[in-house]
């Protein structure tokens, strides 16, 4: 499915603008906001290419794996996303200053 490459493609590009910005930011909660963008992107990326190996190969094994590498990747998206609802009042009140 070329759907599902062009959207890992972009999961993949996204976590790495995130991990360079995070990197190069200098107010540490700020940092921690964009890391966990970082972390909601490299969790989609593990979830997409889970749902890529279930439409890809046909065999049990990569079906046992693609549902793991599923579960895995939303949950650690769901896990990037509370952390970025946690920082973001922190981070509106740090730029107001």
């Amino acid at each position: 499915m070329p759907v599902l490459v062009i959207l890992i493609v972009f999961a993949l590009s996204f976590y790495v603008f995130y991990k360079v910005k995070a990197y190069r930011s200098t107010k540490p909660i700020v940092k921690q906001w964009i890391s966990a963008k970082s972390s909601i992107a490299l969790g989609l990326f593990v979830a997409l290419y889970g749902l890529n190996q279930l439409f890809l190969f046909r065999s049990s094994l990569s079906f046992i794996i693609g549902i793991i590498f599923v579960i895995i990747g939303f949950s650690s998206s769901w896990a990037g996303f509370r952390a970025y609802k946690q920082y973001l009042p922190d981070v509106i009140k740090e730029e107001q200053k």
